[in-house]
């Protein structure tokens, strides 16, 4: 056994000293929501799941992971843009251990934000429970690969950080309790302030480069879509909601700016996703798809997580033709185009 168990060891030990030598990014870390969750929410007790098909089907071995998509998401894409694997683990999949954490991982968890109380809606890891994950992650790194490569890993990889829809479309605009103590833009500030504490805690414990996401175009999503469509405004997208995206997001690059003007050698770019994305949700054929208004998934009206499953007749044999895998998730092909522009425009200056 130890004929062959030592020099696999000692390879993946001479390849982990290989990236973190010769990569300026040696490891992508994850922070967020479902947009970047790699399935941490199959660990927990929530009905917000998709480790079952037909989410994963187009996924490496057809595998449903707990992403939800038909495939990979943005940080899987952008850990292969960087020369990494093509895919980031989540740190409570009991498949993967700090052998491969080393190289990326994974603390998001779908249906979470910045507010706390948006986690407790559907029971999901809070962010600052994300953050006890990444203290855990530290030790079990120094252990691996020691002190001084555990340092530089931390200190040079680049760090995703996805969440906010759920503030607004699962929180503030459903329930009332929020809406009771924030007027909209209210609410806006006090995520920010949130925003802020979360990067200044993951700056002292050592992260320095970093992408803070802004927010789709979330009125435009097929949920928000049919949810217009029922209460009589049409079969477009929710102006407000968009509204209230692009003002958050305005607020999101200023606290981007501040931080790199306080906080000493970090490096934050703000990544918005929001025109690219209305861009192939109003000219899908642009970019190869026939249908953006709808998903892919069940009836595309309104189906996530469970109610989009494997029996649905309905769900669409080629998820390349849509925008929308489920009514509130990309597809792979959108989580492409939509990585591949933020490497491009803004994540570049870190290759």
């Amino acid at each position: 056994m130890e004929c062959v168990y030592l020099p696999w060891l000692f390879l993946s030990q001479l390849f982990l000293l290989i990236i973190t030598g010769a990569a300026k990014v040696p490891a992508i870390i994850v922070f967020g929501d479902s947009s970047v969750d790699a399935g941490n929410n199959n660990q927990i007790l929530t009905v917000l799941r998709s480790n079952f098909r037909p989410y994963g089907r187009d996924f490496f071995g057809g595998k449903p992971t707990g992403r939800f998509s038909n495939g990979r998401i943005p940080p899987d894409f952008i850990s292969e843009g960087f020369g990494l694997r093509p895919f980031v683990p989540a740190y409570l999949d009991p498949m993967y251990s700090i052998s491969d954490f080393a190289a990326g991982v994974c603390f998001a968890s779908a249906g979470t934000g910045y507010d706390n109380s948006t986690s407790d809606v559907l029971n999901v890891l809070p962010v600052w429970k994300e953050v006890e994950y990444y203290k855990d992650y530290q030790k079990k790194l120094k252990a691996y690969v020691g002190e001084e490569k555990a340092k530089f890993i931390i200190s040079e990889a680049l760090y995703l950080i996805s969440m906010g829809t759920n503030d607004f479309l699962e929180n503030y605009y459903t329930l009332p309790n929020r809406q009771s103590q924030y007027s909209v833009d209210q609410y806006q500030v006090f995520l920010i302030g949130l925003a802020e504490n979360f990067i200044k805690e993951i700056y002292g414990l050592g992260a320095r480069k970093m992408s803070l996401t802004g927010l789709p175009p979330m009125g435009c999503l097929p949920l928000e879509r049919t949810t217009n469509f029922f209460n009589g405004f049409g079969q477009g997208c929710n102006d407000g909601y968009n509204t209230v995206a692009l003002q958050f997001n305005v607020k999101l690059s200023g606290l981007v700016h501040k931080l790199n003007k306080e906080l000493p050698g970090i490096r934050v770019v703000f990544s918005d996703p929001y025109n690219i994305f209305l861009q192939i949700i109003k000219k899908p054929s642009l970019f190869g798809f026939d249908v953006a208004a709808v998903a892919c998934c069940s009836t595309g009206m309104f189906e996530m997580g469970y109610t989009c499953d494997q029996l649905n007749p309905f769900t669409c044999s080629d998820a390349s033709k849509y925008v929308f895998w489920d009514s509130f998730h990309p597809t792979e092909k959108t989580n492409k185009i939509i990585s591949d522009y933020v490497l491009k425009n803004r994540l570049h200056q870190f290759l």
